[in-house]
């Protein structure tokens, strides 16, 4: 690993007090890099900053914010460029997701999960852009980076709100990197598959609440079945793909999601 790959790129990651926004904060700046942490858990992002500091070669900082309000986001912002002198990166990681049967979807479940997922994306995009227009354009372009997934190339009918969730944040990707390349902004993302990180692992639990699998754990070993690869993924699966986004490799790319989901989408 290069200590310096991505010295002087300062990032902002929402959703990163566990999971792979952690992950992703601990890798950063593992190279270099310096990371805002945000997260509606304040404690859980304070314990990964306090990690980073202890350890890393970057610096780091955690900050509360809920991505579905749009101060949160620009408040977010601000801090990073406080603390940091400017912002580089925006990595929109924060998401949820509650199932249920396609007849089952209420208004309740249906507002929650776009409006974290689809809407929190959106106004983290508009905050970080905002400050990356009034700072001018760079020598290297600036990046908004979107945490998507398979979830928007394969149907599933005991999520379908999540899979209209990310099939919107596919959208804001494309549409993103159009209306943003002329101010040196790029927008990509990564789409992960069935990663085992507080997330999934609580739709295990609520996919047997539902009746759609008998036994905790069966959610798993079921889709680790259809995979090309045959099993599962961890957040240091998904973390090599986020540093490829971040660092000067992947300059040239905008509008692109890469899937990191083990030959789902093949299947």
């Amino acid at each position: 690993m290069d200590p310096d790959r991505l010295k002087g790129k300062n990032i902002l990651i929402t959703g990163a007090g566990q999971g792979m926004g952690a992950c992703n904060a601990e890798y950063f700046a593992q190279q270099g890099a310096n990371v805002c942490l945000g997260d509606i858990d304040l404690d859980a992002a304070q314990e990964t900053a306090d990690r980073i500091n202890k350890g890393g070669n970057g610096k780091a900082i955690a900050v509360r914010m809920d991505v579905t309000k749009r101060k949160d986001n620009a408040d977010a912002v601000a801090a990073t460029v406080d603390a940091f002198g400017m912002i580089n990166v925006g990595l929109f990681n924060a998401g949820l997701n509650k199932p249920r049967f396609f007849m089952d979807i209420d208004e309740d479940n249906w507002d929650h999960i776009m409006t974290v997922n689809t809407k929190g994306m959106w106004l983290g995009m508009q905050e970080t852009a905002r400050q990356m227009i009034a700072q001018g354009k760079q020598d290297y372009p600036y990046k908004l980076i979107n945490v998507g997934s398979v979830a928007s190339r394969k149907p599933l009918v005991d999520v379908t709100v999540y899979c209209t969730s990310k099939y919107g944040c596919l959208a804001l990707t494309h549409c993103g990197a159009i209306a943003l390349a002329e101010h040196g902004i790029t927008v990509n993302g990564y789409a992960p598959g069935v990663v085992k990180t507080p997330l999934w692992e609580q739709l295990d639990k609520d996919l047997v609440d539902i009746g759609f699998k008998e036994r905790e754990g069966q959610a798993f070993d079921d889709l680790a079945e259809i995979l090309a690869l045959k099993k599962v993924s961890y957040p240091d699966d998904v973390k090599g793909t986020a540093a490829f986004l971040v660092s000067p490799e992947s300059d040239y790319m905008t509008g692109q999601m890469i899937h990191i989901d083990g030959g789902w989408v093949i299947q």
